[in-house]
Formats: structure tokens, C-alpha cells, sequence
């Protein structure tokens, strides 16, 4: 096993790196901005090592900052986490390049599977359904026209190196796409440092389906069922929930299939998530894969009993998967609401002082967050502040359950979403499954409308 693991990240996933480690035995050292001086991760640690000055391009984005910090305190492993530099192929390089090893997938398979232009194509070639679209980047206006007027409005633009929402636009004519693509564009090199764009065939009303690979380096790859994360404002998840009730048997194990096909398309390695779009049809198609651990993984490992950070680090410390396809069955139900400090209807961030915080529990019921009564929420990063999991027997005991855990919920200080979160609990449409992934914005645009 790995020795000691630099955790090159902030936050709740800065927190569940480091336990995983103290379980296993491995050693950790903590990274943090200046910003971050009292955070929880940094108390906690055993060893911390400051990076640089609040904003993330000078401190969780500078590779120079983190691989010095890897170098200097002796660490044999870096765990990137979610966001920040966790699907920058030039970091993992730079990482294998040093003795360190990177816990996720090789710089290669990054570039391969985490390029969206790229994976397209390596998809179609390995048989997995790919949504109708340019076959790789489009270079020019003149080049996203061309494909747009081949596959039909509505198109969306796509970032190539994309996540998390940045760097899509959604165009319904001609007209629309050249200020779109230049938008797209823009965000794009601002999120990620690169503007490079594919566009691909709207899919009207469809649901995100995505599922969990893990991969070893042995050549084992298997998948952990299925999330659907429907529930999204501009891209952005809000509510995670696993298994998908939209999927029968059937679907699920064929799209459990193309997901592991996809993985080995890839030459993938570590802990995944191969997502798909699901038409009101029944037809899926792949739309990207995600090279790091997920903010939603906490479901998975609900429903399945795995622990996917620790199956991060068996595999980057080149021990073989410890489950086969056949051990991993899914039971009951899980939901995960993402608790943000942002106004829960205007969404503008609410950072300050958290002058209390009052946290719900019960059975079922799993809390992942970094915040503390007195804690600073900082201005300068992600506005989501902690994770509420509820698991039950039943979707309709899980959801019973998550109503409960949000009721009990008090934060005082800062603004946070969990009034919008009790509302999409009680909302019958949701209740019923039947939603995707415009409904919430449809949902926010009849609220405003009937408060004027």
C-alpha cells in the first residue's frame, strides 16, 4: 500500500480522503490556501503544508504549489479528489514524472476519456450509443453550422475538457450559435484553460443516468449500478438518488454493459463514472466520463456497502479489484441533498461566518461536510458546504427520511439552499419520478412567476 498521500484538495472531500487513509494505515498531509487556515481539514491534520493565496488559480490550481508540497513532505501518493486539478492529464503526467503516484487514471487515459470530443469518438469505435454530433472538435463557427445544420437544431456546444456545467450552450437556430460558440468558448478557457468545443444533438427531456466503474490494473473493470442526477439548475446537480427508478432490469444491465465497455475503451484505471442520457424513448447515449471520484459517490457506497475512496487507493497501490460484477448488489434506496451557502431561490453564494449549525441524524441518515459553528465559508471557492445522504429500505422510506433530516437541518449566519431542497422533497412530480433534468428549472421559472 501507498506509505503517505498529499490530499491535493479542500473541503468535505479533503475530510473523507483523510479518514479513508487513517483506515488503511497511510500516512496524510493536508494542503491549504490561505483562505483555508482554520478550515476543518487543516485542524485535523497531522501535517499541513500552506500553497499559496486564496484564489484557487494560486493555490488548489498551481501544480507547482501541490507537487512541491508532495515532494518536500515525502508523500508517494496524491489524491486529487473532485474538482480543481482531478482531471488535468498534465497533472497526473507531472505526477508520474516526479516518483508520485496519482490516484486516478493515467495523464493518458484522461486525455482519452476525458476530452468529451475525444471519448466520442473512442465510444462509437467500442460500440457504446453516442448522441449524434460532430466527431470531434469544432474548430470554427462555420464548423459547429455545418454539423448543426447535419444533425438538427436544438444542438448543444460543449467544452472538451468541461465539468460540472462550465462551457455549454444551447442553440435552437442558426442564429443563436455563432454568440453561443463564442460564449461557450470563453467560459471554457476561463474554467478549464481550454477552449476547445464539440457540439452534439440536443436530447429533449431526457434524464441523466450515470454509472460507477471501478477499474484495476490487472484489466478488472466492473460497475456499482446506476445515480440518476436529474435534478439540476444549469447543469449543475442539486439532488443525486440511486438506483435510477426510471431503469428496468433490462436497461440497467445494459447500461451497466456499455459503462464497463466504455471503461475498457479507455484503457481506464481507478475509481469512474461513465454518464449517459436517457430519452423518454428508453434509447441512452453517452455523453461523458468523469475521470475522478464524484461528489454523489456517497449513494453508491450506500447502496452497495463499498467504499470507493478505499477501493481508490488499493488500485493505485497495484492491488487487484476485491470484488467481482457478481458480489455487487444493490440494496434499497439512497438520496443525496447538496447543501449550498447561496440563496435557495436566487442562488447568489452567501459566504460569512457560520454563527450556528445544528446537524440532523436518525437511522439511515449520513452527513459528509466541513463546516463548523464559527466556521468562515470563503468567497473564493465552490459554494457547497456538506452532503445530506439519506438511505432507507424503499425510495419512498429514503425520501421519508430525507424530509425528516431536513427539517431538523439549522444554519444560521449564511443562506443556504435547504428551503428550496424541503420544497422539491414534498413535490409530487418528484415524489412520482417522473422528472428530468429541465424540471427544476421549469419548476424555479412557475415559482417566480406566481410571486410577482
Amino acid at each position: 500500500m501507498l506509505k503517505r498521500v498529499l490530499i491535493a484538495n479542500r473541503g468535505e472531500i479533503a475530510l473523507r480522503v483523510r479518514r479513508a487513509c487513517r483506515e488503511a494505515g497511510i500516512e496524510t498531509v493536508s494542503v491549504y490556501s490561505q483562505a483555508d487556515a482554520e478550515a476543518l481539514h487543516v485542524q485535523l491534520a497531522t501535517r499541513s503544508v500552506c500553497i499559496g493565496p486564496p484564489r484557487a488559480a494560486d493555490s488548489y490550481l498551481n501544480p507547482t504549489a501541490l507537487l512541491s508540497a508532495a515532494i518536500a513532505t515525502g508523500c508517494d501518493g496524491l489524491h486529487p479528489g473532485y474538482g480543481f486539478l482531478s482531471e488535468n492529464p498534465e497533472f497526473a503526467d507531472a505526477c508520474a514524472e516526479n516518483g508520485i503516484t496519482f490516484i486516478g487514471p493515467s495523464g493518458d487515459a484522461i486525455r482519452k476519456a476525458g476530452s468529451k470530443s475525444a471519448a466520442r469518438g473512442l465510444m462509437r469505435a467500442a460500440g457504446v450509443p453516442v448522441t449524434p454530433g460532430s466527431d470531434g472538435p469544432v474548430s470554427s463557427v462555420e464548423d459547429a453550422l455545418a454539423v448543426a445544420e447535419q444533425v438538427g437544431y436544438p444542438v448543444l456546444l460543449k467544452a472538451s475538457a468541461g465539468g460540472g456545467g462550465r462551457g455549454i450552450r444551447r442553440c435552437d437556430s442558426a442564429q443563436d450559435l455563432p454568440d453561443a460558440y463564442a460564449a461557450a468558448k470563453a467560459e471554457a478557457n476561463a474554467c478549464f484553460g481550454n477552449d476547445e468545443m464539440y457540439l452534439e444533438k440536443l436530447v429533449l427531456e431526457p434524464r441523466h443516468i450515470e454509472f460507477q466503474i471501478l477499474a484495476d490494473r490487472q484489466g478488472h473493470v466492473i460497475h456499482l449500478g446506476d445515480r440518476d442526477c436529474s435534478i439540476q439548475r444549469r447543469n449543475q446537480k442539486l439532488i443525486e438518488e440511486a438506483p435510477a427508478r426510471c431503469l428496468t432490469p433490462e436497461l440497467r444491465e445494459e447500461m451497466g454493459r456499455a459503462a464497463v465497455a466504455a471503461a475498457k475503451a479507455a484503457g481506464y484505471v481507478g475509481a469512474g463514472t461513465v454518464e449517459f442520457v436517457l430519452s423518454p424513448q428508453g434509447q441512452f447515449y453517452f455523453i461523458e466520463m468523469n475521470t475522478r471520484i464524484q461528489v454523489e459517490h456517497g449513494i453508491t457506497e450506500m447502496i452497495t456497502g463499498v467504499d470507493l475512496v478505499r477501493q481508490q487507493l488499493r488500485i493505485a497501490s497495484g492491488l487487484p479489484l476485491d470484488l467481482t460484477q457478481e458480489d455487487v448488489t444493490l440494496t434499497g434506496h439512497a438520496i443525496e441533498c447538496r447543501i449550498n451557502a447561496e440563496d435557495p431561490f436566487t442562488f447568489v453564494p452567501s459566504p460569512g461566518r457560520v454563527t450556528a449549525w445544528h446537524l440532523p441524524g436518525g437511522p439511515g441518515i449520513r452527513i459528509d461536510t466541513h463546516v463548523f459553528s464559527g466556521y468562515t465559508v470563503p468567497p473564493y471557492y465552490d459554494s457547497m458546504i456538506g452532503k445530506i445522504i439519506a438511505h432507507g429500505d424503499t425510495r419512498e422510506q429514503a425520501i421519508a427520511r430525507m424530509r425528516v433530516a431536513l427539517s431538523e437541518l439549522a444554519v444560521e449566519g449564511i443562506k443556504t439552499n435547504t428551503k428550496l431542497h424541503r420544497e422539491l422533497l414534498a413535490d409530487e412530480r418528484f415524489f412520482q419520478g417522473g422528472t428530468s433534468i429541465h424540471y427544476l428549472e421549469e419548476k424555479l421559472r412557475s415559482r417566480a412567476e406566481a410571486h410577482k
